[in-house]
């Protein structure tokens, strides 16, 4: 009778920490033994020439999102799931909506059945657009108790950022709570204010969403952004970070000893904002927020990545189909102000739905960037795309590693293998992707999610509605450092809430 389930072998073992060539057995699902001469298993996996490697965890996705009007995006749990298992990535977080004027019940409430058609492990960051008191109170307590433990809210977007005195209140009711805050900066006024200019003096494609929006706009958000939560004495995550003068005004806060820590996605290493002057409208594709900068960017952001200002690598997975979305003013739930056509009937840069899809190729993409180039070594690879994630959200432990009694989500890696990245060949319900005729150096070419084999050589085996929901208790990473301005401990006290 087989000692485990599974058994790979001869394969080198790389952690966060550490790469050594060792046997990983498996058994129920979790991992039960790494070392030499291990038992029988009822499968024996050969790992001669290949990685193995912790599977990949993508905190940042928009996957089925409903709007306020109803409409659900095109990229569906399965689909999207599909695609992250595709790519090496076992576990992701995605987007509960709350929109302006609804309690979170009321905001796509079929959305987490909607989930549980997942093919891989999920969780959830709730979007907070309107902290009521009865929000504030009721909501994100029950919240909290049922695992959803990181509130996410926007700087920017009409129908969805907070003012500055909603988001003392979300962060005051996070630091009572134990949640993390996350966060997308950059500032609205200053973007409408550019917007109005541009679009007055008649200047409409797809590379001025980015003359809107320079780098300017995010530093001054993230800096006030980091301000507000160092008063409230609230642990906070810089969602995309874009450029270098961003990933600096992080690194000088992390100086001071502020718990703020920083993302960015695969894009903004691999594009610019020449990406955006495509012609035939073909730039739109490549409309994100923030935007795309300047190619020598990319540079600096590695910097930070070597330095640790930027820890997490994520997709910011959110697609809209060039053919139809793109094309469409009102496809996006996040406004962009009042819809303009252009002479050929395409949106102005104002009303492209943003976002790019990305969730799939982000482990090939970034392995190819990052370790075939010798930018990083291995561990620092897995820190950037499971590891450092696991411990971000409350899943340390049980994702993004490999050690007896966490979930076994490995990926078999093969670190030699060229492909190119062609969208015909892809699982995302998307018509596109950024990185069409990429030829990446290295790729997966099996993924295991929680002992059972659901990728294999690029085809799919996992069923709709295997994936499960990670509630996530509370967890030592974000708590605050309890050091308030002049001493005087706000929150504490009881106030801020409403």
């Amino acid at each position: 009778m087989p000692d485990y389930d599974i058994v790979i072998r001869g394969g080198r073992i790389v952690t966060a920490a550490e790469v050594f060539t060792a046997d990983l057995a498996i058994r129920g699902g979790t991992i039960a033994a790494i070392g030499h001469d291990l038992g029988k298993g009822r499968e024996e996996i050969d790992a001669t020439g290949r990685l193995v490697l912790p599977g990949g965890i993508d905190p940042h996705c928009h996957i089925e999102e409903v709007g306020a009007d109803g409409s659900v995006q095109e990229e569906s749990f399965v689909s999207g799931s599909r695609a992250a298992l595709a790519g090496g990535t076992t576990s992701f977080i995605c987007f509960k909506p709350q929109w302006r004027g609804q309690t979170l019940a009321q905001s796509a409430p079929d959305y987490e059945t909607r989930a549980a058609r997942s093919l891989a492990d999920y969780s959830f960051h709730q979007i907070i657009t309107d902290p009521t008191p009865e929000v504030l109170a009721t909501e994100i307590p029950a919240l909290a108790a049922r695992g959803i433990r990181s509130l996410k809210v926007f700087l920017t977007y009409d129908p969805l950022r907070l003012t500055d005195g909603d988001f003392l209140k979300v962060l005051a009711s996070a630091r009572r709570l134990g949640l993390l805050v996350t966060v997308h900066c950059e500032n609205f006024d200053a973007i409408a204010w550019q917007q109005e200019a541009l679009l007055a003096a008649g200047l409409t494609d797809p590379v001025h969403h980015a003359w809107a929006r320079p780098p300017v706009v995010e530093r001054e958000a993230t800096l006030r952004a980091m301000a507000l939560a160092e008063l409230v004495d609230q642990p906070l995550q810089i969602f995309h970070v874009s450029c270098g003068e961003v990933a600096e005004e992080i690194a000088r806060a992390k100086a001071r000893g502020q718990k703020v820590w920083a993302e960015t996605c695969t894009h903004y290493l691999t594009h610019g904002v020449d990406d955006l002057e495509r012609p035939d409208f073909e730039g739109a594709k490549f409309v994100c927020s923030p935007a795309l900068r300047d190619r020598s960017e990319a540079a600096r952001l590695w910097e930070a990545i070597r330095a640790g200002t930027i820890d997490i690598i994520s997709s910011d997975h959110c697609g809209f189909s060039f053919a139809t979305a793109k094309k469409d003013p009102g496809a996006s739930s996040y406004g962009q102000g009042a819809a303009m056509l252009r002479p050929d009937g395409t949106p102005a840069f104002n009303a492209i739905p943003n976002g790019a899809p990305g969730i799939e190729n982000r482990l090939t993409v970034l392995f190819s960037e990052g370790v075939s180039t010798g930018r990083i070594d291995l561990p620092t690879f897995v820190r950037l795309t499971s590891a450092n994630a696991a411990e971000r959200y409350g899943l340390g432990g049980r994702k993004g590693t490999l050690m007896p009694g966490a979930d076994a989500d490995v990926v078999l890696w093969d670190p030699e293998l060229e492909r190119t990245i062609t969208v015909g060949e892809m699982q995302h319900a998307i018509d596109y992707t950024p990185w069409e005729g990429y030829r990446a150096r290295g790729w997966p070419v099996m993924t295991i999610r929680r002992g059972e084999i659901v990728m294999r050589d690029g085809v799919l085996l996992a069923q709709p509605g295997s994936g499960r929901f990670l509630a996530r208790g509370p967890y030592a990473a974000i708590a605050p450092r309890g050091v308030v301005p002049n001493g005087f401990d706000t929150v504490g006290r009881g106030s801020g809430q409403t």
